[in-house]
């Protein structure tokens, strides 16, 4: 049962990675849980391959090794942080997606949204822990999203490619605003702060 686990699982990355449409059409009916446990081994991997990337560059840091017992705890809590970091991320991305999705066509409910995140994740999960390779990774994952969307949404390439992208840049205009306004009032109260002490 584990051996057929761990050869379904090679043969997803597999076919995602070197055949993306067509394995994306066999895993039209995955179920979500399916689809949840294959994401969830991606995320284990990641956490596991980054907590080590991450852990080797903060520990030259002269600071670190100033505190006391963070050698001990800093992995641990990088790692627990990714995976469940990972975990309800992907369904907050996933429902942030899936106004797009719908908004410009795609009717076949949240869920298939969800699957072709999972699935699209595969590359960036893989390779993102690697330093400058992992935004390949990124832009891998987007593409492979875009055609999850297409194929498990039944959209055309141009409508499911508009809804990734309109998703990612709403986000980050969403975040620059935010950046702004927060600076803007620590200004303000730096300003108001100075002006009283003179």
């Amino acid at each position: 049962m584990e051996i057929y686990m761990l050869n379904d699982f090679m043969e997803k990355v597999r076919g995602f990675i070197l055949k993306p449409v067509e394995t994306f059409q066999e895993c039209k009916e995955d179920s979500l849980g399916n689809a949840l446990t294959y994401y969830i081994i991606l995320v284990i991997i990641n956490a596991i391959l980054s907590t080590l990337v991450l852990f080797a560059g903060i520990s030259t840091l002269s600071m670190y090794e100033k505190i006391p017992g963070m050698e001990g705890i800093f992995p641990a809590v990088l790692f627990v942080g990714i995976i469940v970091g990972g975990i309800i991320g992907v369904f907050i991305c996933g429902a942030w997606l899936h106004i797009f999705v719908w908004l410009l066509g795609g009717r076949k409910g949240y869920e298939k949204t969800l699957k072709a995140i999972m699935y699209g994740s595969t590359p960036g999960l893989l390779i993102s822990w690697i330093p400058i390779i992992g935004i390949i990774g990124a832009l891998w994952t987007l593409i492979l999203e875009i055609l999850g969307i297409q194929e498990l949404q039944e959209m055309s390439t141009g409508r499911a490619a508009a809804a990734v992208i309109l998703a990612v840049v709403v986000f980050v205009i969403i975040i620059i605003v935010v950046a702004l306004v927060f600076f803007m009032a620590v200004t303000r109260v730096i300003s108001a702060s100075s002006y009283i002490t003179h």
